[in-house]
């Protein structure tokens, strides 16, 4: 056991598997969103989930305006948009293919959506937690998930 440091925790949490996500709404006509492995489930009744956001992210002070945001949990298919993704805020989506219902923003193809409007935020160290009500959402049961474990990307096995 040792002493719960940043470089520590990321160490020790790149041992739990999560799934990809990304963030997105449009607002004034440009999308605006992040990548995000933070998406957990919180509640089945009401349908909340929750994603949490660095202080330190330049995309945030902008996303955490818009009223709806769209939520797409990325598969297999979507690994070669993940270089993209890391991009700067400015040309993040540019050549990403994204679908757009009433301000949310979802990656198309995606191998799970979900439409949520922020609830709450909770100040939590160095990040903001955000619970979010689920609006809508849809899964595509013929792809597989894409997992982050180790700092890395993987695909699962059969």
């Amino acid at each position: 056991m040792s002493k719960p440091t940043p470089e520590a925790m990321r160490h020790t949490l790149a041992g739990f598997a999560t799934g990809l996500s990304v963030v997105a709404s449009e607002i004034d006509g440009r999308i605006i969103g992040m990548p995000a492995n933070s998406l957990v489930s919180v509640s089945l009744d009401p349908p909340l989930v929750s994603l949490s956001f660095a202080h330190t992210s330049t995309t945030w002070p902008a996303l955490r305006t818009a009223p709806r945001w769209g939520i797409s949990v990325l598969g297999e298919r979507d690994e070669a948009l993940l270089d993209r993704l890391r991009r700067p805020a400015a040309t993040r989506f540019t050549g990403i293919e994204m679908d757009v219902f009433a301000e949310a923003a979802f990656v198309r193809g995606a191998l799970a959506r979900l439409a949520v409007e922020p609830r709450t935020s909770v100040e939590a160290g160095d990040h903001t937690l955000m619970l979010l009500k689920v609006l809508d959402l849809y899964r595509d049961e013929e792809q597989q998930p894409l997992i982050f474990f180790g700092s890395e990307t993987h695909r699962l096995r059969a």
